[in-house]
């Protein structure tokens, strides 16, 4: 991985595809990506309209760096059909699609998006929100190559779970753990679920540090002040850089030698190939000037 393939999306922004207010203030907001909203966020009178705003937001040009993608209505809803069929001839850098349950829907999905004419830049994102599509995530990870990350959509999830929202979502962890490992044996990026009160900034920030912990690649965002928090807690700290840095450095000086410490540690291979991702992504974070 290096910084030129590696596409970071520590903050990625929901955002109304009604309002126009929002799509222009998005051109502004330092987040790694967007996502343009026809399903939740959108009431059923609007959904026609906001179809064609976000799609002509696609087609501007006008958001710079962050990885622009569109949220179509699911599969079985009265405006999925129109929703794919108009995103895809839009190209963005993808289309998520909610309620993603089986690896037959995943193939539906790119047979449909192909139909339409989707350019191969645009990839499909997969919601992951239910517990049937928990239990079968593995083969949705692998049905296709055009499938390249999962979004996780906590709330629903907690929903169908009959759970509940607590500090550290114990109710939830392994359906995310479940998702994680699913989503690295397939290679995929994988992005964590909102957090719902953007009032609570602590709240927020301990839920970004333990998905990054845990091992996502970003987080889902539903408020533009949760961006800065979400960009800081998903790349690598300024000692994590350093501390690879004198790693790498290590094992080269050290090639021959048996065995390689760096701080008192025992150096393996697997922790060199971890230190290089680590500056893979400080350098692609760098490369975008946020």
């Amino acid at each position: 991985m290096t910084s030129e393939t590696y596409t970071p999306l520590r903050s990625v922004l929901y955002m109304p595809g009604s309002n126009a207010r929002a799509l222009e203030k998005a051109k502004s907001i330092p987040c790694d990506a967007l996502i343009l909203d026809l399903e939740d966020a959108v009431s059923p009178d609007a959904k026609e309209a906001a179809r064609e705003a976000a799609c002509a937001a696609v087609a501007s040009g006008e958001y710079g760096r962050r990885t622009v993608t569109i949220r179509v209505n699911g599969l079985g809803t009265d405006w999925h059909h129109a929703d794919l069929t108009a995103a895809a001839q839009a190209g963005p850098a993808a289309i998520v699609v909610p309620k993603v349950n089986s690896a037959a829907e995943v193939k539906q999905l790119v047979a449909a998006m192909e139909r339409a004419g989707a350019p191969e830049h645009t990839k499909l994102w997969a919601m992951i929100e239910t517990p049937v599509a928990i239990l079968d995530v593995l083969s949705i990870a692998r049905a296709s190559d055009r499938l390249t990350a999962f979004v996780i959509g906590t709330n629903d999830l907690v929903k169908e779970l009959y759970a509940e929202h607590v500090p550290g979502r114990a109710p939830i962890l392994p359906s995310l753990h479940t998702a994680l490992l699913a989503a690295r044996a397939a290679g995929i990026a994988i992005l964590d679920g909102v957090y719902n009160d953007v009032k609570d900034l602590d709240g927020f920030l301990a839920e970004c540090r333990q998905g990054r912990e845990m091992g996502f690649d970003g987080k889902t965002l539903v408020h533009p002040g949760q961006v800065a928090g979400a960009n800081e807690a998903f790349a690598p700290s300024a000692q994590a850089v350093e501390d690879a840095r004198g790693l790498i450095q290590a094992w080269e000086d050290g090639q021959g030698a048996g065995v390689v410490t760096y701080q008192g540690r025992m150096v393996e291979n697997l922790h060199v190939e971890s230190a290089r991702r680590t500056l893979s992504i400080h350098e692609a974070v760098l490369a975008l000037g946020a």
